[in-house]
């Protein structure tokens, strides 16, 4: 496919982020069926914590941020296991967005940890991406045990990094998928 474009959004501020290089992997597998890709590193972004009072325009880089997830044909996001999790950073900012940037839109999931599977990081994130009526692949990435998965940014496990490249292809594939209608999360969605 052509003329899809794809972004990743890292939820990791580590320098050594076994997240970065997992949604890098999948970036570079989605620019090789034909997308272009970009990596919105949070670490770059001035995202002050989310302020219901304070317009996004008013609120450090929040609103270019939106901006470049608003443009996107494809999303994917990604996050290390924090308390059974997704992060804060993270949090902060899809805080910051909402149906524009989201809605019918499709939406890859990486989940890291250190320890065991980051099932629940994933569950969260499939949760808000449906309250803002994402369409949201059904194949995911769990990346347990980070340190023995991933050493000096390359994949250790070859069916780990099988699964990460299918979910940067499959972002692309279904980019243009038509979405069911809205989740009844998202009608529930109005915010306080």
């Amino acid at each position: 496919m052509t003329d899809v474009h794809v972004v990743a959004v890292c939820g990791s501020l580590r320098e050594e982020s076994f997240t970065r290089t997992t949604l890098e992997r999948a970036l570079e597998a989605a620019d090789d069926v034909g997308a272009e890709t970009d990596l919105l590193d949070l670490r770059e972004f001035d995202l002050p914590l989310f302020d219901g009072d304070v317009d996004r325009e008013a609120a450090g880089d929040a609103a270019e941020l939106a901006r470049v997830l608003r443009e996107a044909d494809a999303i994917i996001l990604g996050s290390p296991m924090y308390h059974g999790s997704y992060s804060s950073p993270l949090k902060t900012a899809l805080d910051y967005c909402g149906f524009e940037e989201f809605e019918d839109k499709t939406v890859g999931l990486v989940g890291v940890a250190g320890g065991s599977f980051p099932v629940t990081t994933l569950e969260h994130l499939r949760s808000v991406c449906r309250a803002l009526n994402a369409w949201v692949l059904p194949h995911q990435v769990a990346v347990p045990q980070a340190s023995n998965a991933i050493e000096d940014g390359t994949f250790v496990d070859g069916k780990l990094e099988d699964r990460v490249a299918t979910l940067g292809r499959r972002v692309v594939q279904y980019a243009a998928i038509e979405p069911d209608p809205g989740s009844f999360e998202g009608d529930q969605n109005v915010g306080a």
